[in-house]
């Protein structure tokens, strides 16, 4: 019953939520089958169940049958709720694709007289996407608001305990004065340098740029310049007076990813998760239960993770990836060391960060000392990154401040630059 609530809550953070609600209502109804309750029936002493029976194609037919061409949205959000989203018709996929599944309406009509009226008679939804709004990014996000609904509700009713150990995160109003607290005591023990001064410049421009709009941002600061300590106030402080729900620190790999999170860490204790491959949470502590927990649907007010993991799960159609978009929503992402992302993914990385800037409410913040050529070029077809706002106004006057030698100058730690 949860699921339908979930999916509600999770896709009206994009006007979409009674198309979640729908997707919620009917994305099991194929367990209404003779073949679904033998299976249950059938378990031994030990409650283990025997068999699989097909219990999504079900509710895909019945959104088309309802809604005609449009219920295909929600089908292809139902059929594949556990098996991933499938494609409406590929050679790779076969049987498994949307085309051929929806063909059998046997599955359908052998449950209808059984389905209870309250679940039929649904009215379309009437919400659309934003003007201009990718299609397929719209479905991915409402496919990830199902997903995540439909595990959390299971969890909650096989397994009490670790249900419990979700969320109870502090706000994000509590980090930034955890945050403010941190950099005070920082700032008032270090030595009154030169370039001490233009760090505290480069923290104060981030705090006072953060008022402006959701918008997509680049810092250019030279190494030694405090950019992940500014960029964490720029989040923050965004964060807090334009409502944003969680920060995103992207970090290119996995070597420089650990150091990251050990600062935050240090900073805002168990607010923050990390989500890479070298992350050990083989200990079973009630804390490396809550970070897995986490890391599942990105429920954490700061997430640490790798530019892989991050545009991947926007590309995937596995499940356990996609769980994880809906919380994309409203959030500010941090790209560090933007010059690194893979030149041969370029389009539609930047094709993706434009969407989400524009359609749902993602500021985006690309840091380096070696800001990469992002802008349109129409002369070869290069869409780039639209609008991007600079907030440092004469990023080359920083670097006489910064030469190799005086990096690590008085007391600022080097690792956090």
């Amino acid at each position: 019953m949860n699921c339908r609530r979930w999916a509600r809550e999770f896709s009206a953070s994009f006007n979409a939520g009674q198309w979640g609600y729908v997707a919620g209502l009917w994305h099991d109804i194929g367990k209404y089958s003779k073949a679904f309750q033998d299976m249950i029936g059938a378990s031994d002493d030990k409650g283990i169940r025997f068999g699989k029976v097909n219990h999504s194609t079900a509710g895909a037919l019945l959104a088309i049958s309802q809604f005609g061409l449009a219920g295909r949205i929600i089908s292809y959000l139902i059929a594949g709720h556990h098996a991933g989203l499938p494609d409406w018709e590929a050679d790779e996929t076969g049987n498994a694709s949307l085309s051929v599944r929806i063909r059998d309406g046997d599955l359908l009509q052998a449950i209808i007289g059984d389905i209870p009226d309250e679940l039929l008679g649904i009215k379309f939804p009437e919400e659309k996407p934003r003007k201009g709004a990718d299609p397929a990014l719209w479905i991915r996000m409402l496919f990830s608001s199902l997903v995540d609904a439909d595990f959390l509700d299971t969890e909650e009713f096989a397994d009490q305990v670790k249900a419990i150990k979700r969320g109870n995160y502090p706000e994000m109003s509590a980090l930034l004065s955890s945050f403010s607290e941190y950099m005070n005591d920082k700032l008032s023990s270090v030595s009154d340098t030169y370039v001490n001064k233009l760090r505290a410049e480069i923290l104060n421009r981030c705090k006072e740029i953060a008022k402006e709009s959701s918008d997509i941002y680049t810092l250019t600061v030279p190494t030694g310049g405090g950019k992940t300590l500014s960029s964490m106030a720029f989040a923050l402080n965004h964060s807090v007076i334009h409502r944003k729900c969680r920060i995103i620190y992207v970090i290119p790999y996995t070597s420089i990813i650990e150091q990251t999170a050990d600062q935050f860490i240090h900073i805002f204790r168990d607010a923050v998760i990390e989500h890479h491959s070298n992350m050990d949470t083989s200990e079973e502590t009630h804390e490396t239960m809550r970070i897995r927990l986490a890391c599942e649907n990105w429920d954490a007010p700061i997430v640490v993770t790798t530019a892989v993991q991050f545009f991947e799960s926007l590309f995937a159609a596995r499940s356990s990836r996609c769980r994880k978009l809906h919380n994309i929503i409203n959030s500010v992402v941090v790209l560090d060391e933007a010059q690194l992302l893979p030149p041969e993914y370029l389009i539609p990385i930047l094709y993706v960060i434009n969407e989400l800037n524009k359609n749902y409410d993602v500021t985006f913040l690309l840091t380096t000392a070696t800001q990469p050529a992002f802008s349109p070029q129409p002369s070869f077809r290069f869409t780039g990154l639209h609008d991007v706002k600079e907030i440092i106004p004469d990023p080359k006057a920083l670097h006489p401040g910064f030469p190799p030698s005086h990096n690590d100058e008085g007391g600022w730690t080097p690792r956090i630059s």
